[in-house]
């Protein structure tokens, strides 16, 4: 596992300002700050989980922070690498609304077969409200994660299968002004 090279190449910095919203020196920024807590250059599940644990320490954000760790692991070897992290980080910081949702639809689909069924979005759903905690007070119609999935649905699911196309949570997600929000957490904070 060693450590892992101690700068960009001009090469990989060409390659991730092509892929990313970030420029020559916030990529080397990120890299420099990724290799202080990533000595091997790799970001564990474990550490991942670590690192959501510090902003709400209120909650249990372990499940959360394992669906979001499977999003950013896009070639599916366990680790988090540079590439991938800084890819994710840019989609989900300056990413425009289209980026968000198509990366925030790969969130809820699971199993990605392409949908997103009642019961990932609840799993999901679920994971959130105990990553929150009690820190924050929901009206009563979406004061359990089963309600608001009720919601989302009623909302979304225009054809009424139990299943979400990407269309329809990309139509969705626009009529609820309450998830494109949340997609826009990240906005100017990096």
């Amino acid at each position: 596992m060693g450590k892992a090279q101690s700068k960009l190449s001009p090469e990989q910095i060409t390659e991730l300002q092509r892929s990313t919203y970030f420029d020559k020196k916030e990529l080397q920024q990120w890299y420099k700050g990724f290799l202080k807590d990533c000595p091997s250059g790799q970001l564990s599940k474990t550490e991942f989980q670590k690192i959501y644990k510090q902003f709400f320490p209120f909650g249990d954000p372990s499940r959360f922070a394992d669906y979001v760790f499977n999003v950013f692991d896009g070639d599916k070897n366990g680790m988090i690498e540079f590439k991938e992290f800084i890819c994710a980080l840019s989609i989900t910081s300056r990413g425009n609304v289209e980026d968000k949702l198509r990366w925030a639809f790969q969130l809820y689909d699971i199993d990605n077969d392409g949908y997103i069924t009642r019961e990932e979005m609840l799993r999901i759903v679920d994971a959130i409200y105990k990553m929150v905690g009690s820190m924050v007070k929901l009206p009563a119609d979406e004061d359990t994660p089963e309600k608001r999935v009720n919601k989302i649905f009623a909302l979304m699911d225009t054809d009424k299968d139990d299943r979400l196309t990407m269309e329809e949570f990309k139509e969705g997600s626009r009529k609820d002004p309450s998830i494109v929000q949340a997609l826009n957490l990240y906005d100017g904070l990096v």
